[in-house]
């Protein structure tokens, strides 16, 4: 039996994942000021971050067609499909109709989504767990009960350095994001279990609320030691080095894995934003 792993674009996926020949990435689309760029291999950060820091208006992501999901389904026997949080962007529900599209067509086959109730470093986790097991030849089922057990266990928290494209699609107040400019004071978010964002603690200063971000961390009290935990950053290498360091020196971890946005976690994370997961 083959398998093959079927991602939306906010999995931040790397070169090494995909040189493993069984991941399809299925992009979003990216929309600032009403252009539209595809987040595939031709996205370009640097040239989107300058887009986005001079934009006017709207700044948001759409999710690609159940079709897109319903032609990479037939690329092997098992499926699995990693997407947003389904209470964050509709690309899940379009996967979701995809496989029924697919079933209604072609009949019954392999095919589960899962809700990543996250985003970024978080759908990333999941799709490697993905592979680790199934590579193992274990039976689909197995495989599907065993994923969705280690979402269930899953933590991710994010520090952004600005809140403006969070303004710009609605979720802030302007008053709430000039203040908090102003002020200096950067939120420290975490995702909920039931995949929905909230903030968790402030402090002033990026330096300040990415050392709130690891007392966070250590205060849950979790053995993490035989854990992968992932920090995505957003064109700042040195400040994701940052939180590692103070992740080793207060924690015994599994494994660390530093990476960089692709084209979703860039318009939401933002130009130095971290995201982080376990």
């Amino acid at each position: 039996m083959s398998f093959h792993i079927v991602c939306d674009s906010c999995t931040d996926l790397t070169g090494e994942d995909f040189a493993k020949g069984c991941y399809a990435w299925i992009p979003l689309t990216l929309l600032v000021d009403g252009e539209e760029i595809i987040d595939d291999d031709t996205f370009d950060q640097a040239s989107f971050l300058k887009k986005v820091s001079e934009s006017t208006g709207e700044v948001k992501s759409a999710c690609p067609a159940p079709e897109s999901y319903m032609e990479a389904y037939q690329a092997a026997d098992d499926i699995y499909v990693v997407t947003l949080s389904a209470e964050l962007s509709g690309s899940y529900n379009s996967a979701v109709l995809g496989k029924n599209l697919y079933e209604e067509e072609y009949g019954e086959k392999n095919i589960h989504v899962f809700n990543s109730r996250g985003a970024s470093t978080t759908q990333l986790l999941i799709a490697r767990k993905v592979y680790e097991y199934a590579s193992k030849g274990l039976p689909f089922e197995e495989v599907v009960d065993q994923v969705e057990a280690y979402i269930s266990t899953q933590r991710t928290y994010f520090v952004l350095e600005t809140l403006e494209v969070l303004r710009k699609n609605g979720r802030l107040s302007k008053l709430t994001a000039t203040v908090a400019e102003v002020l200096n004071i950067k939120p420290v978010m975490e995702g909920t279990r039931e995949g929905v964002i909230q903030k968790l603690t402030q402090a002033r200063g990026t330096k300040k609320a990415l050392m709130k971000l690891v007392d966070a961390i250590v205060k849950e009290g979790r053995d993490l030691s035989h854990r992968v935990l992932a920090i995505a950053h957003c064109n700042c290498p040195k400040r994701a080095e940052f939180v590692k360091k103070l992740i080793e020196e207060k924690l015994t971890v599994g494994e660390i894995v530093v990476i960089e946005t692709r084209g979703v976690s860039t318009l939401y994370a933002c130009d130095g934003g971290i995201i982080l997961s376990y």
